[in-house]
């Protein structure tokens, strides 16, 4: 059976501490925490089943902890630890260990965010009124073992909660990144818009630059045109030349 720390490193695997976000340490063997550090300090969820733990000494300030699991190991008190260094748990379960009285759940009630409390096999559950003196004495509970303070189950959906806490920063993580690709695409979009219509106004010009170019070249064809006719009209008769009849007279005088 691996030792903790080692089952530690095995779950990080190439992981920087700062990255992981849950661990199961379960059936490794210890009696107390080990391998855990402070920098570990976006761990969500920690899972330390049948470990053989006595205490809760080495556990870390883990502030964004929020899911522990500590049932089938040895516990007996010193809870006041699970106030000090894991201020933001909403879901902690006790189940198995050897808790005997309500003194020592009432650390508890300084977790502020606690919601759902498991304590499943433990010697406190054989107390009289163990149920309203638990909901009494850790005000904030919303279900004890499961059930709340008027006896019903919890909904499905709310244990699926709880379970997955980690689960929902992932998808609004993933939300968020969909929500910048939407508005690049957006952004690409509209930068294709303004390409096309750079497009059409350099279109236009060149048609415009054509029309220009025909009625410059009917203008010089129509000039060419008019001189022509101009010399036509214009040009004179050659001196010394005759016309046919004017011949024809001469010839009749010379011969009278």
């Amino acid at each position: 059976m691996l030792g903790m720390k080692e089952r530690l490193e095995l779950e990080r695997g190439k992981h920087k501490p700062s990255e992981v976000r849950e661990l199961i340490l379960d059936n490794s063997k210890a009696t107390q925490i080990e391998g855990l550090t402070d920098e570990y300090e976006n761990l969500e969820s920690l899972s330390i089943i049948a470990v053989g733990l006595t205490s809760l000494k080495g556990l870390p300030k883990l502030n964004k902890l929020r899911k522990l699991e500590l049932s089938d190991n040895r516990l007996s008190n010193g809870l006041q630890t699970l106030v000090d260094q894991c201020p933001a748990l909403v879901k902690l379960n006790l189940s198995g260990n050897k808790i005997r009285d309500i003194d020592t759940l009432k650390p508890l009630a300084g977790l502020k965010h606690l919601t759902y409390l498991d304590l499943y096999n433990c010697e406190v559950q054989d107390i009289d009124e163990y149920r309203e003196q638990t909901f009494k004495v850790i005000s904030q509970l919303k279900y004890l073992d499961g059930i709340d303070a008027e006896g019903h189950d919890a909904p499905d959906s709310d244990i699926e909660d709880a379970d997955n806490l980690s689960d929902e920063d992932e998808d609004d993580d993933y939300d968020g990144e969909s929500e910048d690709g939407e508005g690049d695409g957006e952004d690409r979009d509209d930068d294709g818009d303004d390409d096309a219509e750079e497009v059409v106004g350099e279109d236009d010009d060149v048609e415009g630059e054509g029309d220009l170019g025909d009625e410059e070249a009917e203008g010089e064809f129509g000039e060419e045109e008019g001189e022509e006719e101009d010399e036509e009209e214009e040009a004179p008769p050659k001196q010394g030349t005759k016309r046919p009849f004017e011949e024809e007279d001469d010839e009749e005088e010379d011969d009278e």
